[in-house]
């Protein structure tokens, strides 16, 4: 049984939270499993977050229900003296992970999917993606994607793992990129695609994740619309060009 540990967060951009809550999401398979933590909670905090350099945390260092002896991870310059640790941006995740583990867990890393995050990726929105829906079957692909989306700043993110499902969604929301796979239980790739790229208003990018690199798989996908194609399973490095790109 894993432990869990609640985590006040204080402050942070938007992009970053959504990097937090999946990264803590990940964290449920591993040993210490990381919660955020919420007034209504079960628990009082057992370690605070605080982007020292946000409004929040100006009002929640003087506050006087703050627990002066609960340990502090600070993100940014001036941080307190008696902060556990201290991170500048750019923020690099499994340090910031690492550390919280040095707290909890008798080992440097005590999650096993921290490996997701071994190519850095900038924190920046990429220009045109503002939202994205994943399609993939497996949960591990879709929570992979959405984790590296989400140190890409691309903060609204779909989830689908069938093609029905997909299309639901695309109909609700307008996506500016849509990622698929080829294994969907319910409906040819090759066919939802063609569906995707019909739709209207037009969604931006439609790329599709394949394990056969054969070149008629490539040419297939550029003929019916799509904008690029990557290798399944993921290439970090692919990755980040395919957000810098797009």
């Amino acid at each position: 049984m894993s432990l869990s540990v609640y985590v006040k967060v204080v402050g942070f951009r938007d992009f970053e939270r959504h990097a937090l809550n999946t990264l803590f999401d990940l964290s449920l398979q591993g040993a210490v499993s990381y919660c955020l933590w919420t007034p209504e909670a079960p628990v009082a905090p057992h370690l605070a977050l605080v982007d020292i350099e946000s409004y929040e945390a100006g009002l929640e260092l003087v506050s006087p229900s703050f627990d002066a002896n609960l340990k502090m991870i600070c993100v940014g310059a001036d941080a307190p003296p008696d902060a556990w640790r201290t991170f500048q941006r750019p923020l690099h995740w499994p340090d910031v992970v690492q550390s919280m583990d040095e707290l909890f867990a008798a080992q440097e890393v005590a999650d096993p999917n921290l490996d997701f995050f071994d190519t850095e990726i900038p924190a920046f929105l990429p220009p045109g993606i503002k939202s994205a829906l994943v399609i993939f079957p497996l949960r591990e692909d879709r929570m992979y994607l959405r984790a590296r989306m989400a140190l890409a700043g691309v903060v609204v993110v779909g989830e689908a793992q069938s093609a029905a499902q997909a299309l639901e969604q695309a109909r609700r929301s307008h996506y500016t990129l849509v990622l698929l796979g080829q294994d969907l239980p319910d409906m040819d790739s090759w066919e939802l695609i063609r569906q995707l790229i019909a739709m209207e208003p037009a969604i931006g990018s439609v790329v599709l994740a394949t394990r056969d690199k054969a070149w008629h798989v490539r040419d297939r996908a550029d003929h019916a619309g799509c904008r690029s194609v990557i290798d399944y399973p993921f290439n970090p490095s692919e990755i980040v060009q395919l957000l810098q790109k797009v």
